[in-house]
């Protein structure tokens, strides 16, 4: 029979899945919980609700699927797109300044992303960004306590929550590294990424239940950090504050959280800085690695 290059096979079945899965109502949200400018951004993870009922066609799809999360196309793009980013200064004490910083750094994501999916010959769309200065209710479900974003999968919506504290003290690279993470997500969406993941979470045992949460998230975490390496020794990002944050999510990055849903510390920290040395998304591949680098 005619045969089809690998590269525009998975295209074809990341498009299909993406959306067969969307029909199946698909409802996902992940948040992150942000401390003070002295302390970088530490992740949260909460189910709003399962996904509806899935066919057993769509079901058995996992098997496809699982190929959309080891061999994305999106691996083989090379370093990501340096769209030359600068979001300026990030005031105290100002609302408007944080509307417009955190709208210049989305622009600047979308491009960058954009021209990523170009190179993998794969369909994109950019995500929603609200602001928001208090909890909501999202298409997901009720806002998570203590949680300043969430990405919305219903929705396709970055919702990001400034806080007081957070106007008093702002900590420019740690909301940058959030919105870049909930985008993160964003990608793995629109890519097929998800599709696997919700596909095999339907028939995993708790225990494979959280080592794919921790795939899904490290995998976030470390596109976060691709995003970063973009702006590496820049203003917004300079060596000091970066070498600092890694070190705290070393530390701190799994207090907090009554499972392992998002990793250890030193394993959150070993992904960021992957990402940020190597600048692909290649290098992100959380769902081909041997199962203790997940852990």
């Amino acid at each position: 029979m005619n045969s089809v290059p690998k590269s525009r096979l998975l295209t074809l079945v990341a498009a299909t899945l993406v959306l067969a899965l969307a029909s199946a109502a698909l409802v996902l949200v992940l948040t992150d919980v942000a401390t003070t400018a002295a302390t970088p951004v530490n992740g949260a993870q909460r189910m709003a609700s399962p996904p509806a009922k899935v066919s057993e066609a769509q079901a058995g799809a996992g098997l496809v699927a699982k190929t959309l999360a080891t061999a994305n196309p999106l691996y083989k793009t090379g370093r990501l797109t340096d769209v030359n980013c600068s979001p300026g200064s990030l005031p105290a004490g100002s609302m408007v300044a944080y509307r417009r910083f955190l709208t210049r750094v989305t622009a600047c994501l979308n491009k960058a992303w954009a021209a990523q999916f170009r190179k993998a010959g794969m369909p994109f769309s950019k995500p929603r960004l609200r602001i928001i200065t208090r909890k909501v209710r999202t298409p997901c479900g009720t806002w998570n306590t203590g949680a300043d974003g969430v990405y919305c999968s219903t929705d396709r919506t970055m919702y990001l929550m400034i806080s007081k504290e957070q106007l008093r003290n702002p900590f420019p690279l740690g909301i940058t590294r959030l919105i870049a993470h909930e985008y993160g997500h964003h990608v793995q969406q629109v890519s097929g990424i998800w599709s696997y993941y919700w596909t095999a979470r339907m028939t995993a045992g708790k225990a494979k239940r959280l080592q794919l949460s921790r795939s899904s998230e490290l995998q976030a975490e470390c596109l976060s950090s691709v995003f970063m390496s973009t702006m590496k020794d820049s203003p917004l990002v300079t060596a000091a504050d970066w070498t600092y944050t890694v070190n705290w999510f070393k530390k701190n990055g799994a207090k907090g959280w009554p499972q392992n849903d998002h990793g250890k510390g030193p394993t959150q920290a070993a992904w960021m800085t992957r990402g940020f040395n190597r600048g692909t998304p290649g290098s992100c591949n959380t769902w081909a690695t041997h199962p203790r680098n997940v852990t």
